[in-house]
């Protein structure tokens, strides 16, 4: 996602924070098309009129689900990297982990921004720019982390970028169509072995 400014958000009530976690659970558990608002609303216990007087329409509850979601993310991330040596290597490994760790928890069906991106395609739709900019933003953390690889120069650097980044997208789709026991390990180890082969050189 980009900055927080680029979207609209609510300021949320009780209420509305009920009916987040309605929403969420049911986006992800059935698909965003295939829940409706008053099934969000008699999930959360709240009315069809509270629902729209705090969102406005589902369009801005998909929002919210999704921006809520990689906000959680992203703060759970950040404790694992803080946590993490500070070697290159090693912070990308994090990173591996900490997925690993959230989809156990939290990604039974796999990532929520890619199931969401096969419902949603249209880049007018206000969801759209929170799922294509977290991709983003998990690109440039791979970037920037393959930047600080010592021995590798920047053009070096970007493709390592991308290569971890589609080995972690890769995994996490895996994750969710359950072909494999545990890609992301797999995708980790992979990943591994390839900045040992880029130091190497």
């Amino acid at each position: 996602m980009g900055t927080s400014e680029e979207l609209r958000r609510i300021t949320m009530t009780p209420a509305a924070r009920r009916a987040l976690a309605a929403a969420g659970r049911l986006f992800y558990d059935r698909g965003i098309h295939a829940v409706g608002v008053d099934l969000i609303a008699a999930e959360a216990g709240v009315t069809k009129k509270t629902l729209y007087d705090r969102f406005g329409s589902k369009e801005q509850i998909v929002v919210e689900y999704l921006a809520d979601r990689d906000e959680r993310w992203r703060a759970f991330l950040a404790e694992r990297l803080d946590a993490a040596p500070s070697a290159p290597r090693a912070r990308i490994r994090a990173v591996f982990d900490a997925s690993r760790a959230w989809m156990s928890d939290n990604g039974s069906k796999g990532c929520s921004m890619v199931n969401a991106h096969a419902e949603i395609s249209d880049p007018a739709h206000p969801a759209h720019a929170v799922i294509t900019g977290q991709k983003q933003w998990t690109l440039d953390l791979f970037t920037r982390l393959a930047r600080d690889v010592e021995g590798l120069g920047p053009d070096a650097a970007d493709r390592l970028g991308r290569t971890l980044m589609l080995l972690h997208e890769g995994a996490l789709v895996a994750h969710g169509l359950k072909v494999f026991p545990d890609p992301v390990a797999h995708a980790r180890d992979e990943a591994e072995a390839l900045l040992a082969e880029a130091t190497e050189r």
